[in-house]
């Protein structure tokens, strides 16, 4: 599949927001987009970088709650055009992949709506891919 090249989303965890947002913001100089009490996104130079909130579970894993849904906390992945990722959408139900997270659209009438989903690649590693109808709400600055 072709797509136009877009920004990458990375989210990372992390233990203590305070520090993550004074480590990206004083040191690289990061600006902010929206946060809340669970997450942060970071402009990481033209890129969105999420760091979610997390304390570690005693398998490993870590979710953070964000729109509903238990989003693994370590994750990356691409910011589409919206036709390339509802095509992926339908290409990826053709192929009866599992969704870990379901096609939806996150923030629904809110700053920084998105239509995003998740899946698992072989080794467990998620992906989401995610879409904006209007690229201005990537970084834009909100409580949520």
């Amino acid at each position: 599949m072709t797509v136009k090249i877009r920004p990458f989303h990375l989210a990372i965890p992390v233990t203590n927001l305070h520090t993550a947002h004074d480590w990206y913001t004083n040191i690289l100089e990061c600006t902010l987009g929206r946060k809340s009490e669970e997450w942060i996104d970071f402009n990481f130079f033209g890129h969105q970088l999420v760091a979610h909130l997390v304390s570690i579970k005693e398998d490993g894993e870590s979710t953070n709650p964000v729109d509903g849904e238990q989003v693994p906390s370590r994750h990356f992945g691409i910011i589409m055009q919206i036709e390339d990722w509802e095509a992926l959408v339908q290409h990826l139900k053709e192929k009866e992949i599992q969704f870990l997270i379901q096609p939806q659209i996150r923030f629904k009438g809110k700053d920084g709506e998105q239509s995003t989903f998740f899946i698992l690649d072989p080794f467990g590693n998620a992906l989401e891919f995610k879409a904006f109808q209007d690229d201005s709400q990537i970084f834009k600055r909100t409580n949520i």
